[in-house]
């Protein structure tokens, strides 16, 4: 539960401590809201956390006037692997979904972001200026030139995603030099409505709000839908290129609150 005025700490995580309170937030939301699970979730200490857990750099906002238990007061998180991280570990974590290979081979600096998420009470507020500064803060500090990673739709039935889906696939596709594909194994097609039967805005009510502000910062996505059935979402890939925004874009990312 929050306070009225929330106080706010946001800090790349340092301790097992911090690490563990992000896991606890991806638990609320990922497995108990989404009904999503995984090989190594711990239902017992309720924690979602993966393998590539410790490659990953955790930018987490605390909340410290929170009413919550210390170990509870995590209220937002963005998982963060920078390119040579993921050279290092062998992959990015995307890659069991998508072929980065046009990335890969671009010789720019990549940054992946990924189990990006905040608790209801804090959605469509302040709180998600504060991770944008944090990470546009992290972007800037470390020369990234292309950000991307997957966002989810909730539920794996793709026909009831149809509208949104084909909305994407038509008004946002990434250009080819961005444009990474759903691996072919499990590529789910997202053109699957003619663009001129979209009710456009049905689609927008109907994507998710990170999605739709991904799109208003200039970004893309790849070309096809994974259907993750472990997590209970339909994926994308967002990819976002510092050098497409335009003016307005940089402002609207790297204004936040208060700068």
């Amino acid at each position: 539960m929050a306070a009225d005025q929330p106080d706010f700490v946001l800090k790349l995580a340092e301790t097992d401590d911090e690490l563990r309170a992000a896991q606890r937030l991806r638990y609320r939301v990922f497995v108990e809201e989404l009904g999503g699970g995984g090989a190594m979730v711990d239902h017992e200490n309720r924690l979602e956390q993966d393998r590539f857990d410790p490659h990953f750099d955790h930018l987490v906002l605390f909340d410290q006037s929170s009413f919550a238990a210390p170990e509870d007061r995590a209220v937002g998180v963005y998982r963060l692997l920078r390119g040579e991280a993921a050279q290092a570990m062998g992959q990015f974590y995307s890659e069991d979904e998508y072929d980065l290979t046009v990335l890969k081979n671009s010789g720019r600096n990549l940054l992946e972001l990924g189990r990006s998420c905040l608790l209801p009470d804090y959605r469509g507020g302040a709180a998600m200026f504060h991770l944008w500064n944090g990470l546009a803060d992290y972007v800037l500090s470390h020369k990234i030139e292309v950000l991307f990673g997957v966002a989810s739709f909730h539920g794996t039935d793709v026909a009831a995603l149809a509208e949104p889906l084909s909305l994407l696939h038509h008004r946002h596709l990434a250009p080819e030099d961005l444009r990474v594909r759903a691996q072919p194994d499990h590529h789910q097609p997202m053109d699957l409505i003619a663009p001129d039967q979209i009710d456009r805005k049905r689609a927008m009510v109907e994507t998710p709000a990170l999605i739709k502000a991904y799109l208003r910062l200039g970004g893309f996505v790849g070309d096809g839908a994974f259907v993750d059935h472990a997590f209970n979402t339909t994926d994308v890939c967002l990819v976002m290129d510092t050098e497409r925004m335009n003016a307005k874009q940089k402002s609207i990312y790297t204004k936040g609150l208060g700068r």
